[in-house]
């Protein structure tokens, strides 16, 4: 670039050279040259909360006669093309930054000022006659803004996605559920034979998994609705127009239909990031739930021959570089991985948490970021589970039954009858000369041939 292709701009440390044609102004200039760690950048939608809080804060302050309405009508306007995705490549900070979030904050702030003035002047200009602190961010700090996106971009997410997908997931599981639910099979503890149990067993009880972890996300909603707007710098609110929040808050309420309000205590919502941190326990737990089942279900596919084999998961991708006509259980192995990311996310919020001091916590954007993205990889892998892999699989009725009859756990149903240490006389017997529990026993003569049947295999003898 020549000398040409950069205007001047100034912030409270003096002045800098901004690429001509740049939304940012001076103090997005300097965090971009000295922010260069990971490279991540914050995701547009939670960019577009920050935008949504500027546009509604525009009307307020107009309404209140603390901006002209010229300039509310053009923040309001700017802040609608960040929240379109319209400047999207204007928002170039690192995620690690100011450990309030500044930064990234004061980016929104001055891309939203330089569309203003470009539309009431013609020209880019960062501060003149839309300032970034004084008219889009007025009655605002970074110390409430920036938490308050973190909660509404997390509700959003959780509303329009990660429900859903759970939804859908267990809906799928639950089918399943009832499609098997008169597969006889043999359960397992430990890793080994234990007694009969359906098919359809086994998927109601993963179904509810999943349908407590829905219940999980209702409590931890509720307390994510609480926006620490109007609290400005230290959560006593100075600087803003007393009935600022409220109203910024109804505005943002309507346009997301979620019902956000404001915090009970303004000085608790900034101190701390207590609320994420459950918030972020309860996306490992859900986690948890999928890594189990998608475990579970590719060991019960696992084979095709010379596995378990008790269900078919649909073929996705060929498996093997060098086995022809392998399929391997891709869906579930990238279902695992990113429960994995999560648990790991979530130790990285559990440290953010704690790193609150006095007023303010410091750890915000790596809480942030960690929040979301987990919130977005369960979204995503759950309706991946779903459609690409339960929605398709098939019993083997054949094994599952074949199973049944092999197996030494029958000789439990002999207890009653015989009592236990007969009864595993006649399960080490069976073992022994490689023959089913039914053999073993007809061979002792302890009962009835159809009495044997009924104490083993219950009323369907199949």
């Amino acid at each position: 670039m020549t000398f040409m292709d950069f205007r001047e701009e100034h912030d409270s440390l003096g002045s800098v050279a901004v690429p001509a044609d740049a939304w940012h102004g001076a103090q997005t200039q300097r965090s971009a040259e000295h922010f260069i760690i990971g490279g991540g950048r914050f995701p547009d939608d939670f960019i577009a909360s920050i935008a949504r809080i500027k546009k509604h804060a525009a009307a307020v302050n107009g309404e209140f006669g603390l901006i002209s309405a010229d300039a509310a009508d053009a923040i309001g306007k700017a802040a609608e093309a960040v929240i379109a995705g319209e400047l999207s490549d204007a928002f170039i900070l690192d995620i690690f930054q100011s450990g309030s979030g500044t930064n990234t904050h004061m980016n929104v702030n001055e891309v939203i000022a330089t569309r203003a003035n470009e539309m009431l002047t013609g020209e880019k200009h960062t501060r003149s006659p839309v300032h970034p602190n004084d008219h889009v961010n007025r009655c605002q700090s970074s110390n409430d803004v920036f938490p308050s996106a973190i909660r509404i971009t997390a509700s959003l997410r959780i509303v329009n996605r990660l429900v859903p997908s759970l939804e859908d997931l267990r809906q799928a599981l639950f089918r399943k559920a009832s499609e098997f639910s008169r597969i006889r099979k043999i359960g397992r503890t430990h890793l080994q034979d234990a007694v009969i149990m359906t098919l359809g067993d086994e998927f109601s009880g993963y179904a509810r998994q999943v349908e407590l972890s829905m219940n999980r996300l209702e409590g931890i909603q509720q307390r994510l609705l609480e926006l620490p707007l109007g609290g400005t710098a230290v959560g006593n609110g100075v600087g803003a127009h007393a009935d600022f929040a409220p109203r910024v808050i109804a505005k943002l309420s309507k346009e997301t239909g979620i019902a956000f309000r404001e915090a009970a205590d303004h000085f608790e919502a900034q101190a701390c990031r207590d609320t994420e941190v459950e918030a972020m326990g309860i996306m490992k737990t859900i986690a948890v739930s999928v890594s189990k089942i998608a475990n579970d279900i590719r060991w019960l596919a696992s084979g095709p021959r010379c596995g378990i084999g008790e269900i078919n998961l649909p073929p996705v991708v060929p498996g093997s570089s060098i086995m022809p006509g392998k399929v391997n259980p891709v869906i579930c192995e990238a279902v695992i991985q990113a429960a994995a990311q999560v648990a790991g996310n979530d130790a990285a919020v559990t440290h953010g948490g704690t790193g609150g001091y006095f007023e303010i916590n410091l750890m915000q954007p790596l809480i942030a970021a960690n929040l979301l993205s987990s919130i977005g990889y369960l979204s995503e892998s759950t309706s991946l589970l779903s459609e690409k892999c339960v929605r398709g699989i098939t019993a083997n009725e054949k094994t599952c039954t074949g199973n049944v009859k092999r197996s030494l756990a029958l000789a439990t149903g002999l207890v009653p009858h015989i009592g236990y240490d007969r009864a595993a006389g006649i399960a080490h017997k069976a073992y022994e000369l490689d023959i089913s529990i039914e053999e073993a026993a007809l061979r002792e003569k302890i009962m009835d041939p159809e009495a044997l049947k009924k104490a083993l295999y219950g009323d369907d003898p199949r």
